[in-house]
């Protein structure tokens, strides 16, 4: 089990059956390395571990625990593509560079079974996801998005599935039927994360917890300070996304924090869980505010939804879950709710990622909009190639122009939640 600390990970599910992690020391002292990286969720642990690979000293510093922000709290679904229509990215860069984005989102799945594998990670990996369609409008575009899929980015093996096929998968009558992608897939996050932590300080970098970044300094040798210690370096790597704070203000212009909810079932046992969701597939709706679920390897049910940019988590929230999640499955009247929680994370005007450059030696990784298993490993590749000399891959993530979200420092969430209802609005015509 973790260890409580000063700023320790809330009650989850997660939590509750995370593999053993040793707790970092905090950084007390002025200390030089190439990178340093700031942040210790998936994108920032993935960054030191790819830099480390290429040779660089590398430092990391968490301000509360590993896995303390959306890495260690989301719902385990692992899919290719991002949290925008690809075309969102075809609009403005056009077909060869959405192409090439569209197959890096695709070998960032692959790079987490490889991982999985490399480093003997036991985090309850399965391959295999459905987007079931709540209208028959949104079949349709499943079925047009397929077509695309084939023909304009050559991703092939999809199925279309009708509502009668997807009854032979899903115990839920909401669908009109839906498309399964065999090759993504879900996993324990929080698990997937302490094993990718491990594998970092096992090829060499220094991690330190409960050390948060109070100021960044400019220059040749940027500085990073903490409130203990001082991090000296060729280049910095910021991977706070929805904590990004007071650190740079200016980046957090461009993205906003979203609260989501999860809720975990008293185990169902292998037959009943089976019943529910043949093949242990994770499974996502079409609608704008959806719902996302899938099976615990304990045969949970882990039920998530519910969008809120107020920073406050509903009140009620197992009750309020556990409505939702009977509108899908009315069979688990009889279920008790074991664990409900919720977490912050990060969104973009076009729910697009927002990497780039905030100084020629500063980098920075964010706006994952919910999307982030699969694309925060990618992240950190891209990354690390960047700083190594080999920055074509990364700069097409930096050509994607992002605006800043309307309203200014007071009036951007009243504008938001205004926005929000509206699209909320569609999902019920």
């Amino acid at each position: 089990m973790l260890q409580v600390a000063r700023h320790p990970h809330i009650p989850s599910y997660y939590l509750a059956t995370a593999n053993r992690w040793e707790s970092c020391p905090v950084l007390q002292a002025s200390i030089d390395c190439d990178v340093c990286v700031v942040g210790g969720g998936l994108a920032g642990v993935s960054a030191a571990l790819n830099l480390r690979e290429k040779g660089f000293s590398v430092a990391l510093l968490e301000g509360a625990q590993i896995g303390f922000g959306a890495s260690g709290r989301n719902g385990g679904q692992v899919i290719a593509g991002f949290a925008c229509d690809i075309n969102t990215v075809r609009q403005q860069l056009g077909t060869e560079p959405s192409k090439l984005l569209w197959d890096m989102s695709v070998e960032a799945v692959a790079m987490i079974e490889q991982r999985i594998t490399q480093h003997d990670i036991s985090c309850d990996w399965r391959r295999g996801f459905l987007s079931v369609a709540v209208k028959p409008r949104h079949l349709r575009e499943l079925q047009a998005w397929q077509h695309e899929l084939e023909t304009e980015y050559g991703y092939m093996g999809t199925l279309l599935l009708d509502r009668l096929q997807l009854a032979e998968q899903l115990a839920s009558e909401r669908y009109q039927g839906a498309l399964l992608d065999p090759y993504s897939g879900h996993l324990h996050p929080l698990n997937y994360l302490l094993g990718l932590a491990k594998a970092a300080q096992d090829a060499g970098v220094s991690i330190y917890e409960q050390t948060q970044a109070i100021k960044l300094e400019q220059g040749s040798r940027a500085r990073v300070i903490t409130e203990q210690g001082v991090m000296s370096c060729d280049h910095v790597v910021l991977a706070c996304n929805a904590y990004i704070g007071r650190l740079v203000p200016e980046l957090g212009r461009t993205i906003m924090s979203a609260g989501t909810y999860m809720i975990a079932t008293e185990p169902l046992g292998a037959k009943r869980a089976e019943q529910l969701i043949t093949n242990n597939l994770a499974i996502c709706d079409t609608n704008f505010v959806l719902d996302y679920y899938r099976l615990s390897a304990d045969h949970r049910l882990l039920f998530g939804g519910k969008v809120s940019y107020s920073g406050r988590q509903p009140r009620h929230l197992a009750m309020a879950m556990r409505k939702d999640m009977l509108k899908v499955f009315p069979q688990l009247a009889d279920v008790k709710i074991d664990y409900a929680w919720g977490g912050l994370c990060d969104i973009t005007v076009n729910r697009a990622p927002d990497f780039g450059r905030f100084a020629d030696n500063i980098y920075y990784l964010q706006g994952f909009s919910g999307h982030g298993i699969n694309i925060t490993g990618l992240a950190g590749k891209v990354v690390a190639e960047a700083i190594a000399g080999t920055a074509s891959r990364f700069d097409v993530f930096s050509k994607i122009k992002h605006k800043s979200f309307p309203g200014g420092k007071w009036l951007r969430m009243p504008a938001l939640v205004l926005a929000m209802a509206y699209f909320r609005m569609l999902d019920y015509l």
